[in-house]
């Protein structure tokens, strides 16, 4: 689910407590997490609506009901209410930041994505999977994996070793 950049501080703050999405499949659930890398969110109810008050615009940050579905124009699906709250800040940029590779066992196909993010850092998904003859979305799975590691961080385009990354391949060279 993305966020406008716009919403982060208000729902940092409190101020935005709702979401209003077109899904025909909810991509968030009631009672999970969506970790992003401007923090950690609480889903605390995902509901199909048929309408919406004032309120519930004002508290998904928009002035007006009327502003809050022109931003939906042309999308399709249900219309989804996702009550959320901001918990904290991003466990993996800590994680990214540091040296610390002990206990990290990357099977070989994994150290090879890790190489190849390495040497290619920025290139988009597509590409890289393109060229080891990949399919994007299980390459994008393997490379969330990683992340999860606190091994790679997304850019704009693409992805580049974070410096844990950078001290585990030089702990396999040594």
């Amino acid at each position: 689910m993305l966020i406008r950049v716009a919403d982060w501080e208000r729902i940092r703050s409190g101020e935005v407590t709702l979401q209003f999405r077109r899904w025909k499949r909810p991509t968030v659930r009631a009672g999970g997490t969506l970790r992003t890398s401007q923090g950690v969110l609480a889903i605390d109810a995902v509901d199909v609506v048929s309408r919406v008050t004032r309120v519930e615009a004002n508290a998904a940050g928009y002035p007006t009901v009327k502003a809050l579905m022109s931003s939906m124009d042309g999308r399709e699906g249900a219309l989804h209410r996702i009550s959320l709250r901001f918990t904290g800040e991003d466990p993996r940029a800590e994680l990214r930041a540091s040296s610390d590779v002990d206990g990290i066992e990357l099977a070989e196909p994994a150290v090879a994505l890790l190489r190849l993010i390495a040497a290619n850092p920025g290139v988009r998904a597509q590409d890289l999977a393109s060229s080891v003859g990949r399919e994007k979305a299980p390459f994008k799975a393997d490379v969330r994996k990683l992340k999860a590691k606190g091994l790679t961080e997304s850019l704009r385009v693409g992805y580049r070793l974070s410096p844990r990354g950078e001290a585990y391949l030089r702990s396999l060279d040594d």
